[in-house]
């Protein structure tokens, strides 16, 4: 098998090579992606590759990015386009509700957008305002929409593969601290379940741990931890916020009986909150406590300095595990 050494950053521009080689109809766009190759250089080498018309700079304008993937998808192309960073995709939020997301549905099926909307998201770079933002809940909320978050070299590599190849417009959150991580990639089949597929990533029996993107690492290095003291913790990786795979999460709660989810998005109106009502919904006989949540908190991302106390960390994680009323067991 073809198999390598990548960071996430390396096997997203692989990804985006790779579709660029084998469809003509796929173009990257959007600020700095051209000869520079990004803010990350995730699109690093393309433009020498393919030449400026595959792959291009745009305006300084996220709303005239989207408009104009929404007008090349229309007439039988797919865009792959950056935000740069998640809280700069705001001024593409109308294009992405009125018209990305509902144009399927307007056109009862016969017009579908295949674009994939790439957002580098969440904090654990230091950064400052408008460049950590956790903006998943926006996307998630929002009918006709798919949303997706790798949390492992591999995943990125191959749900960027499907994502581009969706006949639906897929919003692909990228989590930037994890973007040099490294492990090992399989080129090859058998490729990782599909998107809308949740993943086991350590087994368990005493609790679980539910996390997505830049979570599942805090969330692993948590049940390590939780395993010095005796205590197994099961961890699943949602991957797919939007289609979500509740047969595996709720099969793996079950397993266990106590759920802690983990989100660095505040913690109101959230994907975390929405991921506890299901899983409270589905699996309450199941529950030998009610299911906590571990989020980021509910003000705007604080600056650097302070940016630790924002994110869920091992000590909160096994502080919310300690609450599962183990007294009952």
């Amino acid at each position: 098998m073809a198999t390598e050494k990548l960071s996430m950053a390396q096997a997203l521009n692989r990804a985006l090579r790779d579709s660029l080689t084998e469809d003509p109809s796929v173009y990257v766009f959007g600020e700095d992606v051209g000869p520079l190759g990004g803010v990350f250089r995730i699109t690093d080498g393309l433009t020498a590759e393919f030449g400026e018309d595959r792959c291009f700079d745009t305006p300084l304008a996220e709303s005239g990015i989207v408009g104009m993937a929404v007008g090349m998808a229309m007439n039988g192309m797919r865009p792959v386009v950056e935000m740069q960073f998640d809280a700069f995709a705001y001024p593409a939020f109308e294009q992405i509700v009125s018209h990305v997301a509902k144009t399927r549905n307007r056109t009862r099926g016969r017009v579908g957008l295949p674009i994939v909307i790439r957002v580098p998201f969440a904090g654990g770079i230091g950064g400052v305002e408008h460049h950590c933002d956790s903006s998943e809940a926006y996307y998630a909320h929002t009918p006709g929409l798919k949303v997706v978050t790798p949390a492992t070299p591999e995943d990125a590599y191959h749900l960027l593969r499907e994502a581009i190849a969706s006949p639906d417009p897929v919003v692909f959150m990228e989590p930037k601290k994890l973007y040099w991580a490294k492990e090992e990639v399989d080129f090859d089949h058998p490729a990782p379940p599909a998107m809308g597929k949740a993943v086991i990533r350590r087994e368990g029996t005493d609790a679980t741990l539910i996390a997505y993107g830049p979570s599942v690492p805090t969330a692993l290095e948590a049940a390590e931890a939780a395993a010095q003291e005796g205590r197994s913790l099961q961890v699943v990786d949602v991957r797919s916020p939007v289609p979500f795979d509740d047969e595996t999460v709720c099969a793996a709660v079950r397993s266990t009986g106590r759920a802690v989810v983990i989100a660095e998005a505040s913690g109101y109106a959230s994907v975390a909150s929405e991921i506890v009502a299901r899983v409270t919904e589905r699996c309450f006989h199941s529950l030998a406590a009610p299911v906590r949540r571990v989020t980021g908190f509910d003000i705007p991302f604080p600056p650097p300095k302070l940016e630790r106390y924002q994110l869920p960390g091992v000590d909160r994680i096994l502080d919310a595990v300690d609450d599962l009323q183990w007294e009952d067991q």
